[in-house]
Order: structure tokens, then sequence, then C-alpha cells
């Protein structure tokens, strides 16, 4: 009798570094539930990828706890298991302002869709892990230990998920483990929906920024998720993984 296959569900799994996590799961044989708010860049990686394996996008807004539930409830339905979910979804601010022009709103769209939205998927995610000794994958960024001026907001944000990853690892352990990965300049730009899809515009300098020569790509941090949902990584749990090239320990001076 063959074992029922593994359940993700991925956040933000309709483009850019989600849908490459997506994609390795599938690669591994996993089942793909991927939560978008973004209904034509969810259906549009539905279809994509769906020759590799189990795919299902559900519509959801992980700001809204609302949402969370059903997003839950209908992952139940289609594969009656939960075993790895992968906090992906986030969102910068474009306009960046200074602090002092920085909205009450605005503040709060940023902390509630990248810090409160991974509260809220834990949260009701967690039944379901536990009951399949299964992983909390946080996505987080470099920008939890480093800034640019005018970020307050989404960087808080990030480093709040740190935090909050190794909470959860001690209050959910042993039985489910938490980690966390912080990106650094990773080129999403091919793998964005078709409508806004770039070619990359990287240049030498850009490569040369990295210790390691070049600009990460979305399948190093999807390499990255994939062992630590395995059982590969069953003795890692509340750490903060950095994978930037190498750039938040090289020392620049103007």
């Amino acid at each position: 009798m063959s074992l029922p296959k593994k359940v993700a569900i991925v956040t933000g799994g309709g483009q850019g570094i989600g849908k490459a996590i997506a994609k390795r799961f599938l690669e591994d044989g996993l089942n793909v539930v991927i939560a978008e708010i973004d209904e034509e860049a969810g259906k549009e990686t539905e279809t994509e990828l769906s020759s590799a394996g189990s795919i299902r996008f559900i519509p959801t807004d992980i700001s809204d706890e609302a949402s969370v539930k059903n997003l839950v409830k209908e992952t139940d339905k289609l594969f009656n298991r939960i075993d790895i979910l992968v906090n992906n979804a986030a969102r910068a601010d474009p306009e960046n302002p200074p602090i002092e022009d920085l909205s009450l709103k605005d503040w709060n769209k940023i902390i509630s869709i990248n810090l409160t939205g991974v509260f809220l998927c834990a949260k009701h995610c967690v039944r379901y892990l536990r009951i399949n000794q299964g992983t909390i994958i946080n996505i987080a960024s470099t920008r939890a230990l480093m800034s640019e001026p005018h970020t307050e907001a989404y960087s808080a944000a990030k480093g709040g998920i740190s935090a909050l990853t190794h909470a959860l690892a001690i209050s959910l352990g042993p039985d489910i483990r938490v980690n966390c990965i912080s990106p650094g300049w990773i080129d999403v730009r091919h793998w964005q929906k078709q409508a806004t899809r770039q070619q990359s515009e990287l240049t030498e300098q850009d490569h040369q920024q990295h210790p390691v020569g070049r600009v990460g790509k979305p399948e190093d941090v999807a390499s990255l998720v994939a062992y630590l949902g395995s059982p590969e990584a069953a003795f890692i749990t509340g750490a903060n993984y950095v994978i930037d090239g190498g750039m938040t320990r090289k020392m620049i001076y103007l």
C-alpha cells in the first residue's frame, strides 16, 4: 500500500519565489495548494504547472482571517491533510515614503499582509500540521537585518517574521518544526505572471556585488525550502537561514 502524498500550502504561490517553490514541491512528488490573492497569477500558475503534478489554486487574502479559514477548509476537502505550510506571500510599499509621511493605514496594510498573515496561516494550519508532524517555513528577508531608507514597515514586518519563527518553534515543538528563510537579492522577473513578466536586465556589476558572483534565482530559495520541508532537516527548528550570495557578510566602503 502506497503512502499518501504530502500536501504543501504555498502562500503567494502564483508568482516569484512562491511559484518556484510550488514547482519544486511538485517535482518532488507533493500535492500543492497555491494561496494567492492575484487570481490571474493563481489561475495561470495552476494551469502552467498542472502537468507536473496535482496543484490547486485557492484565492486567498492572507490578511483576512475568514479567507485563511476558507483556504484551510478547502485544502482539507481536496487532500484531507496538510504537511507543509510555506508563508511566502508578501507586499512591499511601492511608494516608500519617509516615516513622517507614512500613514497609519499604509503601515497597518504592510504589517497585516507581511506579518499578521503569517500568524493567521500558522494559527489555522496547526491542527493539521500537528497530526502529520509537519513543518512551517516562513519567508522573511535580509531586510530583517539591513535596510534601505524609508522601508520601516516592510523591514519591521520581516524582522517580526524572524522572531515569530523562533517563538512558534518553541511553542509547537516537538510536533511541528518551524524555520525561516531570509532571501537577499533574488531576480524574480522571469517568474512573474505573463502580463507583467520581464526579461532580466542584470549587469555584471549587479552580479559582482555578490561574493558568489551572481544575483540569486527563485530556484535557490526553492531548493532550501525543499530541504527544510524534508525528513533530512528533522533536527532543525527555530533557525533563520540567510540566502543572499554572501552580501550581508560583505563590508562595503564608499
